[in-house]
């Protein structure tokens, strides 16, 4: 296996000490120029924290002046005594709360200011937020609310784009928000869709981590251990050209570098996947980051000079041409012969055929699985109702 691929990079700007006026400052930039909401998430999660507690504090508060004044209206006189104290402790709760939600808010400004001065350093640029981002990989089309935050992104020697990823499912009680970061990285020309499911993120049973499912028959084992660490689907037809865009020296690196992420190529990009944040303040992470896409970025190049022969014209008739091709053929006297065709004039043009382009969906059979669970428990519950009565 290839070694990883040291990456020098400048992470002084995610530790070092920041001027929280500069901060603030740069934040409001931020909102003037339109580039993040008037309400950072931080904000707005310390606000909603301190009105549940305050709230939980006030019933508190209230059921003990309730039992006060229910005391003194039975003459219990040493009741009153405790009404000083119980409002010095609901004003003190207060104070804090409010303190906390401050903080929350300074802090997620310091956050944005560190990120923005990381990406300077690092020769890249930082977006606070971007709502449905137009990007065609697999997470960006699910449920609704969805929002791409603390963009970092560098354009040499190609353009590579770290964020954090939010959307969410479901109503009422079921409302799910799903959190993922990525990396996307855009390629030199379109491929097929092809899929690496990283089998060391797997869940229970080895359930698949990725939000979709494809058919079975769309799986291409290729040769050595890279079975052990991704389960890699191409579409029906394409496993000549995933094996040509996979040789031996690419899938060592994608396992050495990038074997606890999900990967996906469509279209022109190629995105790698985790189920958690990846554009942190967290200088390992960032470490990491860097070497896998510096790995990759080595070996990408190569894959500039793929084509799709289904788009190839097809060859004109020898007769056409007039050439000596059909002449010799006639000629021959050879019963049944044809003329060879003829070579091909012009390579393929850039792009997929409709075929290659998406895999096809499946069926999760885990889900299934789990669903016949719960019908049947739930008729089970209701025959043992009935019996009961």
């Amino acid at each position: 296996m290839s070694a990883p691929v040291p990456v020098a990079f400048d992470a002084r700007p995610l530790t070092e000490p920041v001027d929280r006026a500069e901060a603030r400052a740069f934040v409001k930039g931020l909102r003037a120029a339109g580039r993040m909401p008037t309400w950072s998430a931080n904000a707005i999660i310390g606000l909603v924290f301190a009105i549940v507690i305050g709230l939980f504090v006030l019933g508190i508060g209230g059921s003990i002046f309730g039992g006060i004044a229910v005391a003194l209206a039975r003459g219990g006189a040493g009741g009153f005594a405790l009404v000083p104290i119980v409002f010095l402790v609901v004003v003190v709760v207060f104070l804090v709360l409010i303190v906390i939600a401050i903080i929350g808010g300074a802090g997620g400004a310091v956050r944005l200011f560190r990120l923005d001065r990381f990406a300077r350093a690092n020769g890249m640029t930082f977006e606070p937020a971007v709502a449905d981002p137009p990007l065609p990989g697999m997470i960006f089309s699910l449920g609704d609310s969805r929002r791409a935050s603390d963009l970092v992104r560098g354009a040499q020697p190609r353009f590579v784009e770290f964020a954090n990823y939010r959307y969410e499912t479901g109503s009422g009680k079921s409302r799910q928000t799903h959190r993922w970061g990525y990396v996307a990285i855009k390629l030199d020309t379109p491929l097929p869709n092809i899929v690496l499911d990283a089998v060391g993120n797997n869940g229970l049973f080895g359930a698949s981590n990725l939000p979709a499912t494809f058919d079975r028959d769309q799986r291409l084992s290729l040769e050595g251990d890279f079975d052990q660490y991704f389960s890699l689907y191409c579409p029906q037809g394409y496993e000549r050209d995933a094996l040509y865009l996979f040789t031996p020296d690419i899938m060592a690196r994608f396992i050495d570098n990038a074997a606890a992420l999900d990967v996906e190529i469509v279209d022109d990009w190629l995105f790698l996947y985790a189920r958690r944040d990846l554009s942190t303040l967290d200088a390992a992470t960032w470490q990491w980051l860097f070497s896998v896409v510096a790995a990759l970025l080595d070996k990408l190049a190569q894959w500039s000079r793929w084509r799709d022969e289904r788009l190839a014209a097809p060859s004109p008739a020898p007769a056409a041409l007039g050439g000596p091709a059909s002449t010799d053929a006639a000629a021959s006297g050879i019963p049944g012969a044809t003329a060879a065709p003829a070579p091909l004039l012009t390579p393929p043009p850039v792009g997929v055929a409709p075929q290659g382009r998406r895999l096809r969906r499946g069926v999760s059979w885990a889900s299934i699985a789990i669903a016949v669970l719960f019908v049947g428990g739930w008729i089970l519950n209701l025959v043992l109702g009935a019996l009961g009565r």
